[in-house]
């Protein structure tokens, strides 16, 4: 049965929809501005433009901050729904798309992105020059359902139903510090001498104590006197001998001027997943890079243990 509908009431554009979205989501014009790569003043006219093509107000505007009035609020629902719909077209869309060029966006935590992720890149455009490469470095989960990124490598495994999620490695992670520092303090013998010395954090510091002491290295947050979120830094810090750091023995192999700490001791072992979403990854030039970074990653693992 064919529904009729009534074109002339449809009065408004996507851009505004997709202003009002950014602007209630981050809270500001100028925050709405950020996320959607353009000016403050368009995405005002752009909510405004809603706002008068609706005929209702949106937002309250108290002091600096905008509020949300009952009318945007109720509004609010339904353009949600409309972005997920238009976040499926995009899907399906770039699902049928059987050409090996287009971009690809793969996130990956900043560590890997700078000293893995080069390599194996290096193998991908050889096997389809044409493509666009958008390299995502984060330590958040980047969710690939609003499409911040195509593929996704993980050490967690990713749970939402529609993605497909493989596990391509198991990889591993010792202590590292420089050679000059251990010059300095004395090499460990054990974990007793280990747990002496001072450590680099990574991220949050409680959360490596708690994946620490379980495993037999006593650390307390004495031992923790400087840190980073960002892997990058935190690594750096150990080549610069600020002391122990824990990283992938892929990367460690690397890292020129670093030394193994007690090591005969077992390593830490840590999945790595690769996650896409389940349309993506019929698309030809989403597959092809899937499958050859599992290649790549599955290589790595296997020569380094």
């Amino acid at each position: 049965m064919h529904l009729c509908m009534n074109w002339k009431a449809i009065n408004f554009d996507w851009n505004q929809v997709r202003s009002f979205l950014a602007t209630a989501e981050e809270g500001s014009f100028s925050a709405a501005a950020r996320v959607l790569e353009q000016t403050q003043p368009t995405v005002g006219r752009q909510v405004a433009a809603l706002e008068l093509a609706l005929g209702i107000t949106l937002f309250e505007r108290v002091g600096k901050s905008l509020n949300l009035t009952t009318s945007g609020a109720e509004l609010l629902l339904h353009v949600r729904e409309m972005a997920d719909v238009a976040n499926r077209i995009s899907l399906t869309a770039t699902s049928q798309s059987q050409a090996v060029e287009g971009q690809v966006r793969i996130t990956a935590s900043d560590v890997m992105s700078t000293y893995q992720l080069p390599h194996m890149l290096k193998q991908i455009r050889l096997a389809a020059p044409r493509l666009e490469i958008d390299i995502v470095a984060s330590n958040e989960v980047r969710d690939i359902h609003r499409r911040e990124a195509d593929i996704a490598i993980r050490h967690i495994r990713p749970t939402q139903p529609d993605l497909i999620a493989k596990l391509v490695a198991e990889a591993t992670a010792r202590f590292y510090a420089a050679p000059s520092y251990l010059d300095q303090v004395g090499r460990p013998k054990n974990e007793g001498e280990l747990v002496k010395l001072d450590f680099v954090g990574f991220g949050d510091v409680d959360t490596m104590i708690g994946y620490l002491n379980p495993a037999g290295i006593d650390v307390t947050r004495k031992n923790f006197r400087i840190g980073s979120q960002s892997g990058i830094v935190s690594w750096e810090l150990v080549r610069q001998g600020f002391g122990v750091g824990i990283m992938s023995d892929e990367v460690a192999a690397l890292t020129p001027d670093i030394e193994r700490v007690l090591p005969e001791r077992e390593p830490f072992k840590f999945p790595i997943w690769l996650a896409t979403h389940s349309e993506l990854h019929t698309a030809r030039r989403i597959r092809l890079v899937f499958d050859q970074l599992a290649d790549q990653l599955k290589t790595q693992a296997t020569s380094r243990s």
